[in-house]
């Protein structure tokens, strides 16, 4: 199937699935009843009370609410940490040799992704962490999503399939790809895939000023696509992993969460 995506960055766009066609409510975001009985939810990438023209959100309308899980209880990621302060400092300069890929066992991305440098502190929203995912195998039904911050992924070797909320995408290698933080995702890959992710904790990615190099330098703003909606409705045994504060937790629902059949937003 040929992804389909909407060009733009930072754009209030909006998106129903072909079929569940006039999805999206009409001049209301949250009605008391929302077209095919779907949920509404908002998803907020800043304050609330944020001034208009730095306000993200978007709205997702979905065939169950996201909290429909049990509760999260904490598991153990060993290979991820922002404990920079307990690790002595290094001032030599450094280089690495190609990080090894799994072989002897099926890894997936969440499974595979290993911290290598950072600083700050997730719980005070300030600072950024530089992680390596290794992995051979796809995330069945199990899916990812970060409260400390936003991934930006960049593969080295082997293309993704990242399926979030809002949409799937298909990530190649030399291209980048940016999920920001509270969305959940889910990555799969056709063979051995590595690559890097960079987490930042105290802003949303921005593209930069361009000062003397005029205003058609870089990257254009249309240069960056947009997943379109399409839903899944499956039940089946899903578990979703939450990074919370530097910390890993777990829990378990009956349905994909990939079930938005609409959503309009700006984040």
């Amino acid at each position: 199937m040929a992804l389909k995506y909407i060009s733009g960055f930072g754009n209030e766009f909006a998106s129903e699935d072909p079929r569940c066609p006039n999805s999206l409510p009409k001049g209301q975001n949250n009605p008391q009843q929302c077209p095919y009985g779907t949920y509404a939810e908002q998803l907020s990438g800043t304050a609330f009370t944020a001034p208009r023209v730095e306000n993200q959100r978007s709205w997702l309308y979905r065939i169950r609410p996201t909290v429909m899980h049990t509760p999260f209880v904490p598991i153990d990621i060993n290979n991820v940490s922002d404990d920079w302060k307990n690790r002595p400092p290094n001032p030599n300069q450094l280089r690495w040799l190609p990080f090894a890929l799994p072989s002897s066992k099926a890894v997936d991305w969440a499974e595979g992704l290993h911290t290598i440098c950072g600083a700050g502190d997730p719980t005070v929203r300030s600072g950024l962490a530089i992680h390596v995912y290794l992995c051979n195998n796809s995330m069945e039904n199990k899916c990812f999503y970060n409260s400390d911050g936003d991934f930006l992924f960049v593969p080295q070797q082997g293309n993704l399939k990242i399926k979030t909320e809002f949409g799937i995408m298909n990530v190649e290698v030399n291209e980048i790809c940016v999920v920001q933080q509270g969305m959940r995702f889910s990555v799969a890959v056709e063979g051995p895939s590595r690559g890097y992710v960079l987490e930042v904790y105290d802003n949303h990615f921005q593209l930069p000023n361009l000062g003397p190099i005029g205003a058609n330098g870089l990257a254009n703003p249309r240069d960056f696509l947009t997943p379109v909606a399409c839903y899944e409705d499956l039940e089946v045994e899903y578990t979703v992993i939450s990074k919370y504060q530097g910390h890993f937790f777990e829990a378990k629902q009956n349905h994909s969460p990939f079930d938005v059949v609409a959503w309009h937003g700006n984040y």
